[in-house]
């Protein structure tokens, strides 16, 4: 009996304090699983071609609230976005945005180069050694070869032991094959002319799968092969210059180049479907093909992150065209702003809200056309490229008897031959010096460097800052020069760029979805921040030649 009452005052006992101990335990908060990193379904970057920051501000009361405004109200904001290197051009723009460095470590040191091995000029994307996949041309003899690191979209794949999936797309070929990286499992561009088809490299794949074409077989881009008119009433259009003037390209075919742009009269003699690319249609028909692959590919449809990286090509060649202050570039953006709604839409039913990851920035900017600047009294000229060749021959044939220690000139770069120097006994560093100081000499040219001086500092500020981070030893050039703010080398009419002043560097770097906070900052960020900041949010590993750090305020 005494046992019995031992054994139930010892249950009774063990029953109280287990009793007390769940009630301890309801009171101690639940430590949350720790997160190392987020797992969007979808990462998407966008670069949009020669946008500048202020195209965000100017236009933004025509925007809309589901693209451009949508990405500022939910997402985060770089005010004071640069490109922190020289030439801002396209090629070197992707790469840099994908790589998170500059040409001085990947090498994309220009659209276009003067190789000093082959003694010729190469294409930052050009590859005989691979042909075209989708059509009989060569224009799908593409690779990114000539890109020496890796990417954002490379290290995904190497992350995911290649089962997250990278496709990229662009209507120009080296705005898809540079962010596609290494290891892209597809890149498109599109081909125009007759067909209007989407190719590719057979870098990529043997054929284009059967989504693809489908779609080129749809001919959906018939659909666009009508006259361009505004989108709104071109009298609310009061945030850009008048429509006919004197600072914008007259095309062939038209007596005025104020709205509207009959495109079906214009069809033949512009090459057909590559008449799209100079329009707001042409990306247009970007978005449509990036929606295809999207379905196509089953992007974002498992736990394991895909990349879609979208290139819209046609601010660029509007802009070069009709001029940053142009009726068109206001409606192309307008335009645009609504292509991107239509892809978030998408996004959100196919992918999910809150499941995907946007990114947009920008290749470069542009200068204001100089001809409207100078009307304007606002210091700005046309270089004398003619003139200026004139007078550094005489330089040259004075100084050493010869032109032949020049090989090349070329993206505002001098290429010395080194072997006819030093046949001539001269000292590398003084020519590059003696030239240099004659270059400073001519009135529009603002500053001149040597490849010495490149090589002998560490500049941390300013235009020499600029121009090292686009200094590749390798393949640059030997003297390197600044021309005169607003001064450029191109036609009258139109807009370019690829300075290192801040009307090229200044661009919009916008961020929303999975896994970045909601707000804004003014604090400068620059290019090569974008593709370590993207790795930091993936937990993967940041691109092989990285030298931008994680934009911190970005990340949740």
């Amino acid at each position: 009996m005494n046992q019995f009452k031992f054994l139930s005052l010892l249950l009774l006992l063990l029953a109280i304090n287990t009793s007390m101990a769940q009630r301890r335990n309801k009171n101690v908060p639940v430590e949350p699983p720790v997160k190392v990193a987020h797992s969007p379904k979808l990462v998407v970057g966008i670069v949009v071609d020669q946008m500048r920051y202020d195209y965000l501000t100017r236009f933004w009361d025509h925007y809309g609230e589901g693209g451009f405004k949508r990405m500022v109200k939910e997402g985060f904001n770089c005010k004071n976005h640069h490109f922190n290197y020289a030439p801002t051009s396209t090629g070197p723009g992707h790469a840099s945005v994908y790589t998170g460095t500059t040409p001085a470590t990947h090498g994309i040191i220009g659209n276009n180069w003067y190789d000093k091995k082959l003694g010729e000029e190469v294409y930052c994307a050009s590859d005989d050694t691979y042909s075209t996949v989708g059509s009989n041309s060569d224009a799908g003899k593409m690779s990114p070869h000539r890109m020496i690191t890796t990417t954002i979209t490379d290290q995904l794949r190497l992350h995911t032991q290649k089962r997250g999936k990278v496709i990229a797309i662009a209507l120009k070929d080296r705005g898809a094959v540079l962010p596609g990286g290494h290891m892209a499992n597809a890149a498109y561009w599109f081909e125009g002319g007759v067909e209007g088809n989407w190719i590719s490299s057979s870098f990529y794949m043997d054929e284009l799968p059967q989504w693809a074409k489908d779609h080129n077989a749809s001919n959906a881009v018939e659909a666009y092969k009508k006259p361009w008119n505004t989108l709104k009433p071109i009298a609310t259009y009061q945030q850009s210059g008048t429509d006919a003037n004197n600072y914008e390209g007259i095309l062939n075919g038209e007596d005025s180049n104020a709205f509207p742009h009959d495109l079906p009269a214009l069809w033949d003699e512009h090459g057909q479907h590559s008449l799209l690319r100079l329009t707001p249609y042409g990306n247009s028909i970007t978005a449509d093909f990036a929606l295809a692959a999207l379905e196509g590919e089953a992007l974002g449809t498992d736990a394991i992150t895909d990349f879609l990286a979208i290139s819209f090509s046609s601010t660029d060649y509007v802009g070069h065209f009709y001029g940053v202050n142009s009726k068109e570039i206001q409606d192309t953006y307008l335009r645009l702003d609504k292509d991107l709604e239509r892809i978030f839409t998408t996004l959100d039913q196919k992918v999910g809200v809150g499941q995907y990851t946007v990114f947009l920035t920008a290749d470069h900017g542009a200068i204001n056309v100089p001809a409207y600047l100078k009307d304007e009294r606002i210091p700005a000229e046309y270089l004398d490229m003619d003139a200026m060749k004139s007078k550094f021959t005489e330089f040259l044939k004075y100084k050493y008897g010869t032109t032949d220690v020049v090989r090349n000139i070329s993206n505002y770069q001098i290429f010395l031959d080194h072997k006819v120097i030093d046949n001539l006994d001269i000292d590398l560093d003084d020519a590059q010096e003696e030239i240099a100081m004659e270059l400073l000499g001519y009135d529009q040219v603002n500053q001149v460097y040597t490849a010495n001086q490149m090589w002998q500092n560490e500049y941390t500020r300013g235009i020499p800052y600029i121009l090292q981070n686009g200094y590749n030893q390798k393949r640059s050039g030997d003297v390197l020069l600044v021309p005169s703010p607003a001064h450029i080398s191109y036609k009258h009419t139109g807009s370019t760029h690829g300075s290192p002043m801040i009307y090229d560097t200044h661009v919009p770097l916008l961020l929303f979805g999975n896994g970045i906070k909601q707000g804004s900052t003014a604090n400068r960020t620059e290019i090569p921040d974008i593709a370590p900041t993207i790795a930091t949010l993936l937990g993967i590993a940041f691109p092989n030649g990285t030298t931008g750090r994680p934009i911190g305020e970005v990340l949740e």
